[in-house]
């Protein structure tokens, strides 16, 4: 069985975006960075060279394969943001209809900068995601 590429690092959340070129990109995340701490209440952790994630939890499939992933977390990609913050969830497809411009992939969700979407939406729909997690894996 492989194991999951995404894993937390020791490597510096402050350094990773401190190289972030586009200022208005490094702003948002600082916000993002902000945003997600205050929610979570946990320290920001560098999962693989690129994620920044809040909190985890230990998945098992049926299957048998099993792993840790984090609860809540984002990446400042060169195209856009990805937030992982359960926007695939049914339970969350009421936050979608109302946040403004986005687009989803499987499971993440993809926006160019935090004024294209209501902030207030945005800090629900992680809410929501990041409290689910905790309840589900009783973390």
């Amino acid at each position: 069985m492989s194991n999951n590429k995404t894993v937390p690092t020791d490597a510096s959340v402050q350094e990773f975006l401190d190289k972030i070129e586009d200022e208005d990109k490094r702003n948002d995340s600082y916000v993002l960075l902000s945003l997600m701490e205050k929610i979570s209440g946990e320290r920001p952790v560098m999962w693989g060279p690129s994620i920044i994630g809040f909190g985890s939890y230990h998945y098992k499939y049926d299957s048998g394969r099993e792993g840790d992933m984090l609860s809540i977390g984002f990446s400042p990609r060169r195209q856009n943001f990805s937030l992982y913050v359960g926007a695939g969830a049914k339970r969350n497809q009421g936050f979608l209809a109302k946040l403004g411009k986005h687009t989803m992939g499987k499971s993440c969700l993809y926006i160019k900068r935090l004024s294209d979407v209501d902030m207030q939406v945005l800090q629900a729909l992680i809410r929501s995601t990041y409290e689910y997690d905790k309840k589900k894996y009783n973390n």
